[in-house]
């Protein structure tokens, strides 16, 4: 039963980090988005 518990950790942890690595690429993206948008607004585009 403790392995068992200890692999469901594991998996959990690993979920979670594809999971966190995941929403850092969405936020990058949402950020240079963000970005050209401001500098197009700049420059009068």
């Amino acid at each position: 039963m403790r392995i068992f518990s200890l692999m469901i950790a594991a998996l959990t942890v690993l979920s979670a980090c594809e999971t966190t690595e995941g929403l850092g690429r969405d936020v990058e993206a949402l950020g240079a988005g963000i970005e050209q948008e401001a500098q197009d607004a700049q420059s009068g585009q």
